[in-house]
């Protein structure tokens, strides 16, 4: 009968020193034989590697991290999961992550400061191999905490003219700006801009439409719809019904989401008011199913998937030691003209 070792009793888990009694070697040439080392010989490691699959046995990262200084997994810090921009982005960076060999661990601040100050203490007493964070904007503390950490790290939507952080983005403001005067060049003088969750890239795009405005002359604060709510098509909905009623008439909305602009139209269809004869609508990101809206959204697409990949190369490279060619990766946007503006 196998004798079983006081740590499998104790915890129920395989160890590498299992697998190596049973295979009649070494922990060391178990661990050596386990990781692809050239030094074990072959007919070892087909040894090994048969009694370790035979046994279940599953190695500990932990344990593999504290032995040798580093791990392989990366701390990725986003706002949200319900919102559809940041799940894109994440599948991007797993992806390119898991085929170098790295897994990730995702956190959700939930647009919170303090909890994102929390998740962050939490994340680095793991010692990651490196940090994706969202944005600029954090506590103090927070950012004290990535400097002091050593711990490479790369910012996602958003770029730096800081030579000493790590960016991966693009102009949010330039972004609004851009599709502000779209609307302005259609004839539009008195576009609003609703917004929800106001977050600092909404704000950030708030930013983009008043200076358009402005420079048109045609800026006021009562075309500000600000709502601190969790950006949905619902709310976008309900917000629709409340703009289009403003007198003087508006010609135009610039939703900050596309989410929001969504549930404008199908609002708008209940109500009857015609898009964009009566009332342009605009969005921001194109996210799935703006092309298919009546009529389909106008909007700025934003590369979601390719700011994600990006992110991750950059931050496999800063991980390896390796040079990067720069330090703020401006991937850009697009406008997207379809019928509704």
């Amino acid at each position: 009968m196998k004798k079983e070792s006081p740590r499998q009793r104790s915890t129920g888990r395989v160890t590498l020193a299992d697998v190596a009694a049973a295979a009649g070697v070494s922990a060391m040439t178990a661990s050596r034989a386990l990781s692809g080392k050239r030094a074990v010989d072959p007919l070892l490691v087909e040894r090994v590697l048969s009694v370790s699959q035979k046994l279940g046995y599953v190695p500990d990262p932990a344990a593999r991290a504290l032995a040798s200084h580093r791990s392989n997994h990366v701390a990725v810090l986003i706002p949200l999961l319900s919102n559809e921009l940041f799940v894109t982005l994440l599948e991007a960076v797993q992806l390119t992550l898991r085929g170098e060999g790295f897994q990730t661990f995702i956190s959700v601040t939930h647009y919170n400061p303090a909890e994102e100050e929390q998740l962050l203490r939490e994340q680095l007493m793991h010692r990651p191999a490196g940090l994706l964070v969202t944005g600029f904007d954090r506590t103090p503390a927070a950012q004290k905490l990535i400097a002091a950490s050593g711990i490479p790290c790369v910012y996602l939507m958003e770029t730096s003219e800081r030579t000493d952080v790590f960016s991966v983005g693009f102009s949010q403001a330039d972004a609004a700006y851009d599709m502000t005067r779209h609307l302005l060049s259609t004839g539009c003088k008195r576009i609003a801009f609703a917004a929800a969750q106001l977050d600092p890239r909404t704000l950030q795009r708030l930013n983009g439409w008043r200076k358009a405005l402005t420079e048109a002359g045609l800026y006021a604060p009562t075309l500000e719809w600000l709502n601190p709510a969790a950006s949905s098509m619902a709310l976008g909905g309900i917000m629709f019904e409340q703009i289009a009623g403003q007198n003087p008439p508006l010609d135009a909305i610039f939703f900050c989401n596309d989410d929001l602009a969504q549930g404008a139209l199908l609002q708008a269809n209940r109500l009857g008011i015609e898009v964009p004869g009566r009332l342009a609508i605009a969005g921001f990101n194109d996210l799935r199913g703006s092309d298919l809206m009546n009529p389909p959204l106008t909007t700025v697409h934003t590369p979601l998937d390719k700011i994600g990949e990006a992110a991750a190369a950059m931050l496999l490279k800063l991980m390896r030691g390796e040079p990067v060619d720069t330090h703020s990766l401006d991937l850009g946007y697009r406008l997207v003209l379809r019928q509704s503006a």
